[in-house]
């Protein structure tokens, strides 16, 4: 779609799949399974949104999906779909590897800094060879020393080639006219939400703030999340700004409506009636 002067699209890197309950922590799963059916072993389907970005004079990847430097054990504890994945997406835009000029990562997680890197004659690559990486740095140094308590949820191979082409901030920042980032601590200490803003319209990639439409509910806050009071105080500040703006806001993890215009009714936070748009996965 046209967002003032920038084109933007939604990308898919495929689906893969976590377990409900920690996919929505507190939430008993007589209400979670309502909105995302479970499979044969309590898994929900999730997928894998990533967003280009072209400016006119930049091309943008913001999230790079899960990437596929994994084994055959991986792929079935996470039910990895990989019938669409990033790279022959960009194809599919005209857009080739060594054209992309930022890739923004929101964190490091797995499942959003796959394609960071690749494997190429049996070693790892930066993916864009000419791109520059935007992380947080306090996210990248948690990234190499995490805690026991979310170890598996990184892995060194998917983004430490990049090193090199990789530029750390150190809190919010514009990273080119029209493109910035706000961290927004809750899910890890050091994610960042992206925002795109152009001629007066705007779009926020929130992240795993609110992953899929289904936690757009203040109190469904996934177990995951390592700070769940600091999420719940981040969606109560940031969601009803972005439907008082009509922000175009993107889920990174929802299946059905990765992105949607979001209104405030009696002190809830919905999709707008009839703004749900695409489909990924």
């Amino acid at each position: 779609m046209r967002l003032g002067r920038f084109q933007v699209e939604v990308l898919s890197d495929g689906t893969f799949a976590l377990d409900g309950g920690q996919m929505f922590g507190v939430v008993p799963k007589a209400l979670w399974e309502k909105k995302m059916a479970a499979d044969a072993r309590n898994r929900v389907r999730l997928g894998l949104t990533c967003l280009l970005v072209r400016t006119g004079d930049k091309t943008v990847v913001i999230e790079t999906g899960m990437g596929d430097n994994f084994d055959a054990k991986f792929a079935d504890i996470y039910g990895v779909d990989h019938s669409a994945h990033l790279p022959a997406e960009l194809a599919r835009h005209g857009v080739r590897l060594e054209d992309v000029d930022l890739v923004v990562n929101s964190h490091l997680h797995f499942d959003h800094c796959g394609w960071n890197t690749r494997r190429e004659n049996g070693r790892t690559i930066p993916t864009f060879p000419r791109a520059r990486y935007i992380i947080q740095r306090a996210e990248w140094d948690h990234a190499l020393h995490p805690s026991e308590r979310d170890r598996a949820s990184y892995m060194a191979d998917f983004f430490v080639a990049a090193e090199a082409q990789t530029e750390f901030l150190d809190g919010g920042a514009e990273i080119i006219p029209g493109i910035r980032v706000e961290v927004v601590p809750g899910h890890v200490k050091d994610m960042q939400c992206v925002w795109i803003e152009s001629e007066g319209e705007s779009a926020c990639f929130i992240s795993d703030l609110a992953p899929t439409t289904a936690h757009l509910s203040y109190a469904w806050i996934m177990a995951f999340d390592l700070y769940p009071m600091e999420t719940l105080a981040a969606k109560k500040r940031l969601l009803p700004q972005l439907a008082e703006r009509r922000t175009l806001t993107i889920f990174p993890h929802d299946t059905v409506t990765p992105w949607a215009r979001l209104v405030e009714y009696e002190g809830q936070i919905h999709v707008s009636s009839g703004s749900r748009q695409g489909s990924a996965g």
